[in-house]
């Protein structure tokens, strides 16, 4: 995979990629909000094979959510976002996507949002967070990414533009 362009979404395949959609490391969502300013904000994510798929409250009241994130409001205007994954370690290892993200409100917690709970908090936590968040009036944004631009850095195989050939 080592002859493939950034941009590719076949780089999607790579151990790295891989690697990094299966880790613990929160993805950072880049986007741009209401007022015409930039935004990163660490989020959890699920990686399903086609989407990166992350969650957000609408209203949640055991955990005193009364109004959506305002995350979803901007991405609602402008869907379009860069997403990156990426290593402490030096050299670091480094998943870019771009793409769009598609929004559907569902009543109840996201399915992926339970899964990445658990994941990223451990069986028990996972499951005390899904319990915390179990009530009537819950509600969940879904925010699905499907890649339409893959890059992957390792810094060793392969170097951002500056420095690579």
């Amino acid at each position: 995979m080592a002859d493939l362009s950034q941009g590719d979404v076949r780089l999607l395949e790579t151990d790295i990629a891989q690697r990094l959609l299966h880790s613990t490391i929160p993805a950072r969502l880049a986007y741009v909000a209401t007022d015409g300013t930039p935004r990163v904000m660490s989020t959890w994510y699920v990686w399903n094979g086609e989407e990166l798929v992350m969650a957000t409250y609408v209203n949640c009241p055991p955990m005193g959510i009364t109004h959506p994130a305002r995350r979803l409001r901007a991405l609602r205007a402008n869907p379009d976002v860069a997403v990156t994954i990426d290593t402490e370690s030096q050299p670091p290892d480094v998943l870019l996507l771009r793409g769009r993200v598609s929004i559907t409100e569902v009543d109840g917690m996201v399915p992926e949002q339970a899964q990445a709970a658990r994941r990223f908090l451990g069986e028990e936590g996972g499951a005390g967070y899904v319990a915390q968040a179990d009530h009537p009036a819950t509600r969940m944004a879904r925010i699905a990414l499907r890649p339409t631009w893959v890059g992957v850095l390792d810094f060793q195989t392969r170097l951002p533009g500056i420095l690579g050939a």
